[in-house]
């Protein structure tokens, strides 16, 4: 038995219109889930898959970090996708600096952010004190290194020329493989 914390502006993305959020999670990893509006936190109760269970964890995770629920299910179709959640805070003394570095990583009208999910293959959430990201280890460590590059004060076309050039070996090493 697991038992997430949620924050409580998440607890109806995690139920869904009609419980159908709930439903499909329930469903796809065959645990059950027990939800506490007032508390904001989400028990999850095994079923017949323990990996469901953990999966079932990862996905309500990324949605309460502000992930589209329907972005988070082909979590449980890839067994080699993974939530990957930076913190903001530890590098912000205030809420201001916050401000700024959340915008360094969406960018203007969200470019940042979305040549980042086109380039490397991950989807993005920034929330609160964090940017999550839903992708393989190896997209996740590439977007978290960009990540970094824009907390640091590289400019954006430095952390565009670092997405193109790790674009390419992706798609090298998955011509490899084949």
């Amino acid at each position: 038995m697991t038992h997430i914390k949620v924050p409580k502006d998440r607890v109806g993305a995690i139920i869904g219109p009609k419980g159908r959020v709930k439903q499909i999670i329930e469903e796809k990893s065959t645990a059950s889930l027990d939800i506490d509006s007032e508390e904001g936190t989400v028990e999850i109760i095994p079923g017949d898959d323990p990996v469901g269970a953990m999966k079932a964890e990862d996905v309500i995770n990324a949605i309460a970090r502000g992930f589209n629920p329907d972005k988070t299910f082909t979590m449980f179709d890839d067994d080699m996708l993974m939530l990957e959640v930076i913190d903001l805070s530890k590098h912000t003394g205030t809420q201001k600096e916050l401000l700024r570095l959340k915008g360094r990583i969406i960018g203007k009208g969200g470019k940042t952010r979305e040549i980042t999910e086109r380039l490397i293959g991950v989807k993005m959430s920034v929330y609160g004190k964090t940017v999550s990201v839903i992708g393989t280890p190896e997209q996740n460590q590439i977007a978290r290194t960009a990540i970094e590059m824009l907390i640091d004060g590289a400019n954006h076309g430095s952390v565009y020329s670092y997405l193109e050039k790790k674009r390419q070996e992706l798609l090298q090493s998955q011509l490899d493989y084949y």
